[in-house]
């Protein structure tokens, strides 16, 4: 887990208040109807094994009452039959575009990536998705423009357990020009099963404390083909009554990741305004917006309402 980014902002605001000897500021809360913080769970589809669980894995998802999106595969690694993306979109679950073929090639060359980023845009609007994510979490920001979405999910926290090394260092999302990133915020389900070989979720649990202590977006990658084995469901039906527990107790907001794409884009696009010495919020979505305020707390920065 890596918070150098909040931490680096805190820092800034601290001494930002401090050299202008104020103690208090307004902002704009970063979730809706003050959540302490926000959970999505997204689900890549790698095989056929995977497509074909994907049916239960949606009636597990739903016992927990929890929804959420499935990144598929448009070519080359199994058919993608429309009744299964037409039940998907009728148990309210999201659909979204990952990769094109999975083969780990996207990024290779400049000239292959634009040639498959064509077919990639339109299997964006066949299946209706708003969303992307590339296999194995490879990616080059700068590509980004090419990009016919609205936000992405290929950029982790950390990348020490991943194909591509590095990572945002953040627990927020953020904007990569037009496309907002919803970063990886968690060890993924095959890298807790295969190389660390535990089926607890004591992990999960630790790195939920330390994004929600930012309060960040707690962010899952759960693979159909990986939990159709007993032990590994079980141990997701634990971390679905895990997020359950914590939306239970105000902790956090659990969405789709489309909702949380809407959510960062209307809030960029509200306004805090002062009128006769009170603040107010505008803008679309102002309705379910909080104020709160950065406040100097002995030598770091606190938050209130």
């Amino acid at each position: 887990m890596d918070r150098t980014v909040e931490n680096l902002m805190e820092r800034l605001m601290f001494f930002s208040l401090k050299a202008h000897s104020v103690e208090r500021i307004p902002f704009i809360w970063f979730w809706p109807e003050g959540s302490p913080g926000c959970a999505i769970i997204t689900h890549d589809v790698e095989e056929l094994a995977g497509r074909d669980f994907c049916s239960k894995l949606m009636d597990i998802n739903e016992s927990a009452q929890v929804k959420a999106s499935f990144q598929i595969v448009p070519e080359q690694r199994y058919p993608v039959p429309e009744s299964l993306l037409s039940e998907m979109r009728q148990r309210g679950f999201e659909i979204n575009v990952h990769d094109l073929n999975h083969d780990g090639n996207l990024y290779r060359e400049r000239k292959t990536f634009l040639e498959r980023v064509q077919r990639i845009n339109q299997y964006g609007k066949q299946f209706q998705a708003v969303g992307f994510r590339s296999g194995a979490l490879y990616r080059n920001l700068d590509w980004y423009d090419s990009l016919d979405f609205s936000y992405d999910l290929s950029v982790p926290n950390v990348g020490h357990l991943e194909a591509q090394q590095g990572g945002c260092c953040t627990v927020m999302p953020f904007f990569i020009g037009k496309i907002l990133q919803l970063p990886l915020t968690t060890t993924q389900d095959y890298s807790l099963f295969e190389i660390l070989r535990t089926y607890s979720i004591d992990l999960w649990k630790k790195q939920a404390d330390l994004i929600l202590e930012k309060h960040g977006l707690l962010s899952f990658i759960i693979h159909p083909d990986y939990i159709i084995e007993k032990k590994s469901q079980d141990t997701y039906k634990s971390l679905l009554e895990f997020i359950a527990q914590m939306r239970s107790d105000g902790k956090i907001w659990v969405a789709l990741p489309r909702e949380v794409n809407n959510w960062w884009r209307q809030r960029r696009q509200m306004n805090l305004v002062s009128r006769n010495g009170a603040w107010s919020i505008t803008g679309t979505g102002s309705e379910r917006a909080k104020i709160a305020y950065a406040v100097v707390d002995g030598d770091k920065i606190s938050y209130e309402f």
